[in-house]
């Protein structure tokens, strides 16, 4: 499966997955991408790269059934600065942010999940933890003397 799907545009607005010669919709290009494809997309006529545009109309659709993209306020600096100061921001810090994010997201799943495994009884853990320090070894020693007290009893 190669890394890069190529994807022609025609003027009638469809689009063409040159892999499996078949048209395709924007959904199915945005699953290909949540697959972890990549693609390339070349307006048919002119041989343009058209990628940039479709993938912006792709976020556009689902903002648009969402109701939500961004934040207005941001939405309002990225048409008054546009191109100058924001794209130079997209380009360099908010892909980066991102991939940080996703990185730490899935350590921090990865380690609850290991937690999750251990299937450990935290409170005895705790319990046999707080014995062991010194100002609550008294307090300990007086429950672990009631509980064999009533194991006796019973």
């Amino acid at each position: 499966m190669p890394d890069i799907v190529k994807l022609k545009k025609y003027a009638n607005r469809r689009l063409y997955d040159t892999e499996k010669s078949e048209y395709v919709t924007l959904n199915q290009v945005a699953d290909l991408i949540r697959q972890g494809r990549r693609v390339e997309i070349l307006d048919a006529k002119t041989r343009e790269d058209v990628t940039a545009f479709i993938l912006t109309q792709i976020i556009l659709e689902e903002a648009k059934n969402k109701n939500f993209l961004l934040p207005i306020p941001v939405l309002h600096l990225i048409i008054q600065y546009g191109d100058n100061v924001l794209g130079e921001f997209f380009e360099k810090y908010l892909q980066q942010m991102i991939q940080t994010y996703l990185a730490h997201k899935q350590a921090m799943d990865e380690q609850f999940n290991k937690w999750l495994e251990m299937g450990l009884d935290f409170s005895d853990m705790a319990q046999k933890t707080m014995a062991g320090l010194t100002p609550f070894k008294s307090f300990f020693d007086q429950f672990s003397k009631m509980e064999d007290k009533d194991k006796k009893n019973k």
